[in-house]
């Protein structure tokens, strides 16, 4: 997502190109990132190295997250981008739209060196990045030992902060009533299921504080206004490693997920978009994102190349793999729209 990264029917849109230096390039790549820690780490590992062998210089544009602006630039045939970074239900809804171009895998890489489920028809994986819970042990004298304990208001009294979003919320709703991570997609598609998900967050909803932007919950953390937050992986490890916060994750029942890059359809310049997927999609290059920020690769050639001291902190290491959710995709392609409406909905009561 780690997206902030885009909502769920949600690209990119944005107003402001970001370039530095005045190097003669005698091609461009514009790419929407959505910013932060996940951008930055992506221009050290991946940007800057891929301008410096090819030539070709990356123009960075920044999404707000509008699906609807880049349906309009496709259909106007003015499209200014070449790439886009979204979540894995989003290229489900972009690929269905017609939004996005179907890739040529034989021009990035075999598709079966990538994990199951990152490498889709119209986007291919980036890293794959887990939804967890933070803490700070200063303010909790007694730590948390799995995402669910976010439901636990009388052992962890206090305000709590969860996306303002369905997904992950319900699925860890379902998981907290007792719904074994097994059968959770399978419940959550009735529609007893999707009430049993919003009573079980009834019962902490005042209680919650929500935030949308990626930097959000290390900050609500740092400030003491929650006891807890969920958030994406990289950026509570980015606080711990660059800020010096005391923070800890909890990894048991994390919702492991991957942040995917696409071209939208209609791109200006589609060959140096795939020269670039190819580039980053080689295991070597996959791996370098994970010595800037804690998202693991997803090529499944990729572990042996992650730094030593890398490994620990990702996601998908073998000792946070022991009780965890991938997250659903299809699930949410085919459900996303009506579960985003019921919450909303729920907000607003």
């Amino acid at each position: 997502m780690k997206i902030t990264r885009a909502r769920l029917f949600a690209f990119a849109a944005a107003t402001a190109f970001i370039t530095s230096g005045h190097t003669a390039f005698a091609d461009e790549l514009s790419i929407m990132a959505s910013g932060g820690a996940w951008q930055d780490a992506q221009r050290k590992a991946w940007f800057e190295p891929f301008s410096k062998e090819t030539g070709i210089k990356i123009v960075e544009q920044e999404y707000l997250g509008d699906l609807g602006k880049v349906k309009a630039m496709v259909d106007t045939g003015n499209v200014p981008i070449d790439l886009v970074t979204v979540e894995t239900a989003t290229v489900l809804q972009g690929c269905d739209a017609g939004i996005l171009e179907r890739l040529d895998y034989s021009k990035i890489a075999p598709r079966e060196k990538f994990i199951e489920g990152s490498a889709l028809d119209c986007g291919v994986g980036l890293d794959a990045y887990g939804d967890i819970l933070a803490y700070d042990p200063n303010v909790l004298k007694e730590a948390p030992t799995s995402v669910l304990d976010i439901f636990d208001t009388t052992k962890f009294p206090g305000k709590r902060a969860m996306r303002k979003f369905p997904a992950q919320n319900l699925e860890w709703a379902l998981m907290a009533d007792g719904v074994a991570p097994a059968d959770v997609y399978e419940v959550l598609a009735t529609p007893e299921g999707v009430d049993r998900a919003f009573k079980k967050l009834d019962t902490i909803k005042k209680d919650i504080v929500w935030w949308d932007a990626g930097a959000q919950p290390p900050q609500l953390l740092a400030s003491k206004e929650v006891v807890m937050t969920t958030a994406w992986n990289g950026r509570i490890q980015n606080a711990i490693d660059k800020d010096g916060a005391p923070f800890k994750i909890v990894w048991n029942n994390q919702i492991l997920e991957y942040d995917m890059i696409a071209i939208p359809k209609g791109a200006k310049s589609p060959d140096l978009a795939y020269k670039y997927l190819a580039y980053i999609s080689q295991p070597e290059i996959n791996a370098k994102l994970a010595s800037y920020i804690t998202y693991g690769p997803v090529r499944t050639d990729a572990a042996s190349f992650v730094a030593p001291d890398a490994l620990p902190k990702l996601p998908n290491a073998p000792d946070h793999m022991t009780a965890y959710l991938v997250a659903d995709t299809e699930f949410w392609g085919d459900y996303g729209e009506d579960l985003v409406k019921r919450f909303n909905a729920w907000l607003a009561q």
